[in-house]
């Protein structure tokens, strides 16, 4: 499974936990394979990611009609102030995100890429990753499908001094960022730290 969805939901406040037994019901209910539910504990609070595979677009568009038909998507409308839904491919080298305990704190980080950057930065990062798991676990990294041209990666951490130490020792030792890999994105760049939700397949 190489497609994903990573859906946005931002709630009311205090509203992550309440939207969670729903969302829970709802991907139950669907197609795909659940990744990983999150809750924002850094960045835009009050929001739930929920990662997702599928085996094609086509089972992916499928959902996607599912959630913007019900009256009720993802469970939660009562809980419900924006949702976005965006499709991605994992980077060709990678292999199909696995659960497990990895956590439990996760850092989702999009960069912005030049429009014709995703194939180099791919390239990038293909020759990197490697070396770069030694200081922390990649749990995925996708390029989107749909939208601006960009990256979006999930690394998951021990805590948030782990990632810290992770980020600098990997940076010091010449192991990350990609050689030329920050050449062919823009300045435009998020990070979000964000908490697994009790029945996340990803902790």
């Amino acid at each position: 499974m190489s497609y994903y969805e990573l859906a946005t939901l931002d709630t009311v406040i205090f509203g992550a936990g309440k939207a969670a037994p729903g969302i829970e019901a709802w991907v139950a209910q669907g197609q795909g394979r659940l990744c990983g539910a999150w809750g924002t504990d850094i960045g835009t609070l009050n929001r739930v990611f929920v990662l997702r595979a599928f085996e094609s677009l086509a089972q992916l568009h499928e959902e996607r009609e599912r959630a913007l038909r019900s009256d009720n998507p993802f469970g939660c409308a009562d809980e419900l102030v924006r949702l976005s839904m965006e499709s991605y491919r994992a980077l060709d080298f990678l292999p199909p995100v696995q659960p497990g305990s990895f956590g439990p704190v996760y850092e989702f980080r999009t960069y912005r890429t030049r429009v014709n950057g995703i194939l180099p930065t791919m390239e990038k990062w293909r020759a990197a990753v490697p070396e770069r798991e030694a200081y922390s676990k990649l749990t995925v990294a996708m390029y989107g499908l749909d939208g601006e041209p960009r990256l979006t990666q999930i690394w998951p951490y021990e805590s948030l001094a782990a990632r810290s130490e992770a980020r600098a020792k990997s940076v010091a030792d010449g192991k990350w960022p990609p050689k030329g890999g920050p050449d062919w994105l823009s300045p435009d760049m998020t990070s979000q730290i964000a908490l697994p939700l009790g029945f996340s397949p990803l902790k």
